[in-house]
């Protein structure tokens, strides 16, 4: 049974005040807090058994070494990968991504073509046009419609021979859309292009199957999965990650090295140069463990009971306009009239209450409504209905204060 007060008390940071008002934390599409759990994994990692990993016969090298790889193994199990070593771990999906597109501006060529959706992430964005610029490759967009969702039937007519690679997110960060991407993955792989998904705002709601959705490349971050900063997942498919030069050089990625000739190492070693975030990762799958624990099927319960309940509280408000109102995950973005995002943002912040205010890396997405920005409420399994009542009361005083 899902026991929401036990649940809370998972997280030590719920406890603080701000501003001497209770916190209330509505910004878990940025990122998400952290179980005691978690922060006791990284405490004892530096107090136990800190050491660089794969490379030391000594007993914290090979203890550190251990846990690391079950991590990874935790990883593919959660993500259902069929290989440990088709799982890269990175500092984040930013990385994750620039992996793929790095490796693709060396194969692409003028003529070639890549679809992007317009719901992305600025970091799902750029690196394209990065490539496409070094490669002569172009970019094409999905459209998408008022209501948040894409012009799916539009990607039928963009589709064609010269198509190589198609990048969508799985879940909108800005709108909480959640892409039909099992459809976009099978539209795609009918004319042999490649898909990378973006799962950074999807994975903390939702659990992916890589192989159910035949994904190539799959790609999210430990910190919106109530894990530490700066470590993230590249999942890819073992065919087309042996394809791909390395991203960059260094320790761990090398079989052998002379002055004259450098020999890389094999999967998955060959995309993790350097010392990596070994605390981070090993915290990484504690989180994941943490998640599974709850069920997946509860976070899914409470979080669409949390949507549809402050969904209808915004709704009664005058003057308040809701962006994305298509099939979506637990987020909200929301303006009032006359009133800009960021003075919003800042008189809940004096209440306790944390939001995201600005464009949210989605620039493309505020540019198709014609508005500098939103106020994005972004909810976790940890939050309740009390909350969302207290943040009402919140927003009408401040549309009062601003008004």
């Amino acid at each position: 049974m899902f026991n929401i007060n036990k649940v809370r008390e998972d997280f030590p940071i719920l406890n603080r005040k701000i501003n001497g008002k209770q916190l209330i934390y509505f910004d878990n599409g940025a990122t998400s807090q952290t179980p005691k759990v978690v922060i006791d994994t990284i405490v004892d990692y530096y107090t136990n058994y800190n050491a660089n990993i794969h490379r030391g016969v000594h007993t914290l090298s090979q203890e550190a070494t251990d846990k690391y790889e079950e991590a990874r193994i935790k990883i593919q199990k959660h993500f259902n990968a069929k290989q440990p070593y088709e799982i890269i771990l990175t500092s984040g999906t930013t990385e994750s991504i620039n992996i793929i597109s790095s490796g693709f501006s060396s194969i692409l060529k003028k003529g070639d073509e890549v679809i992007v959706s317009a719901l992305e992430h600025h970091s799902n964005i750029v690196p394209w046009q990065i490539m496409c610029e070094k490669s002569g490759a172009e970019l094409k967009v999905i459209p998408m419609n008022e209501n948040g969702s894409l012009q799916l039937d539009l990607l039928d007519d963009m589709l064609n021979e010269n198509t190589k690679l198609v990048f969508c997110n799985h879940v909108s960060n800005a709108l909480g859309t959640i892409n039909p991407i099992k459809e976009i993955i099978e539209k795609a792989h009918k004319y042999g292009a490649y898909v990378l998904i973006d799962g950074a705002q999807s994975c903390p709601h939702i659990k992916p199957d890589v192989q159910e959705l035949d994904v190539d490349f799959y790609v999210s971050s430990a910190h919106k999965m109530y894990g530490p900063t700066g470590v993230g997942v590249l999942y890819g498919k073992e065919e087309l990650l042996n394809l791909l030069p390395p991203y960059q050089g260094g320790g761990e990625m090398i079989k052998t090295v002379t002055f004259e000739k450098t020999t890389y190492a094999d999967l998955p070693h060959k995309f993790e140069a350097g010392t990596p975030n070994i605390c981070g990762v090993i915290a990484f799958g504690v989180a994941i463990d943490y998640m599974n624990s709850i069920g997946f099927s509860n976070i899914q319960k409470q979080e669409n009971d949390l949507l549809e309940y402050a969904t209808e509280k915004l709704q009664k408000i005058d003057g308040l306009t809701i962006y994305g109102t298509h099939n979506k995950t637990s987020i909200i973005s929301f303006n009032i009239k006359g009133i800009h995002p960021y003075d919003i943002g800042s008189i809940l912040d004096k209440l306790g209450i944390a939001v995201r205010t600005g464009h949210h890396c989605a620039q493309p997405i505020m540019d198709f409504y014609k508005i500098p920005g939103t106020v994005r409420i972004s909810l976790a399994f940890y939050n309740t209905k009390e909350e969302i009542d207290i943040l009402i009361e919140a927003i009408k005083k401040a549309k009062t204060m601003l008004s």
